[in-house]
């Protein structure tokens, strides 16, 4: 999962980590990524990490403002 690997280079808790985490799995099913291995999986989990750092903490509006910023479409 890329998120895992981008987390182990960010100094988190693991409280953190689960919304992070909650918020991506979130993000995939909203968008119906069914495929890990996509390369935009990555760029969704940079996004997620992204603004949590801004300061968003809820994984739902962490997943809304990702799927809204990378202008990506529901299926």
């Amino acid at each position: 999962m890329p998120i895992q690997r981008l987390l182990q280079n960010v100094p988190t808790g693991p409280d953190e980590i689960s919304r992070l985490a909650t918020a991506y799995e979130q993000t995939l099913r909203t968008i119906g990524l069914v495929d890990r291995n996509d390369p935009i999986t990555e760029m969704i989990a940079k996004k997620i990490i992204e603004i949590a750092r801004s300061g968003v903490r809820e994984p739902a509006d962490i997943s809304a403002l990702a799927i809204k910023e990378l202008g990506v479409r529901e299926p």
